[in-house]
């Protein structure tokens, strides 16, 4: 397939575009989120609303092969929409999602509610990193990035641009909100604080809050990592499109040394 996944009926197909970086057999995680925010996106609504959150729990590795995609209303309200999205392969639940639609109305806020102005360069201004995507037979073959702020080769805050160049699920467009809950998951490569060759900083989760929905083929990830004594870190970012900021991104990292090293 020349997408990441084709879609029959509650039958989830998985083509090896979907593979990671390590584990050919392995998704990258980026590509489940997508998966997720499209699935919400189907949900049925009785009135205007917006995703506002997006929870994903990384229950267990997602294989590159055939999976069984769940959907549940939780609660159907005037105001919100709270949707489970949940993930098997075989018997095994790999993905368990929750997210959240809130209503749409026009408010006009004091300038104290407003984001502050977005100050990056754009895509096109941007630099290749170094270890450049399309070295990659699978998922990140397909992603194109562009480093804006820092450097995503060293240690440290970076920011940088994504866009997915093959289409996530056959037949159909890929929205920008399955394009925003793909690249929140880079967070933690996009700002590691520790040495890549030693450690590895993994992400057991990835939570995605909007203020509005997002626009286009971009989306600037600007991150920064904190980690703690214990191994556990959080890696943060905030989202942006051409138009500005819109979300924030959160991951809980697990640091540890790579096995070779211990």
């Amino acid at each position: 397939m020349e997408a990441l996944y084709r879609i029959e009926g509650d039958q989830v197909l998985t083509g090896p575009l979907a593979a990671g970086p390590w584990d050919p057999t392995v998704q990258h995680g980026a590509a489940p989120a997508s998966l997720v925010a499209w699935a919400a996106e189907q949900v049925p609504l009785e009135r205007p609303m917006q995703v506002s959150r997006i929870t994903i729990d990384l229950m267990r590795p997602v294989p590159v092969g055939p999976l069984e995609m769940k959907t549940e209303i939780l609660r159907q309200g005037r105001k919100i929409q709270l949707i489970a999205i949940r993930l098997f392969a075989g018997a095994v639940e790999v993905v368990r999602a929750s997210v959240l639609k809130v209503r749409v109305a026009e408010f006009k806020h004091s300038e104290t509610a407003r984001e502050e102005p977005f100050d990056l360069p754009a895509p096109e201004s941007g630099r290749r990193p170094e270890s450049s995507a399309k070295n990659h037979s699978g998922f990140l073959g397909r992603v194109s990035a562009r480093q804006v702020k820092g450097d995503l080769a060293k240690p440290g805050p970076a920011a940088a641009w994504f866009s997915i160049e093959s289409p996530i699920i056959d037949g159909v467009p890929t929205s920008a909100l399955m394009r925003a809950a793909m690249a929140a998951d880079f967070c933690n490569g996009v700002s590691a604080v520790v040495d890549f060759e030693r450690w590895t900083f993994i992400n057991a989760d990835s939570t995605l809050s909007l203020i509005r929905m997002p626009i286009g083929d971009w989306i600037l990830v600007d991150a920064r990592t904190r980690a703690g004594a214990s191994g556990a870190g959080i890696a943060c970012a905030r989202l942006a499109d051409r138009q500005g900021y819109f979300a924030c991104a959160a991951q809980t990292i697990l640091l540890e040394p790579r096995r070779e090293l211990r």
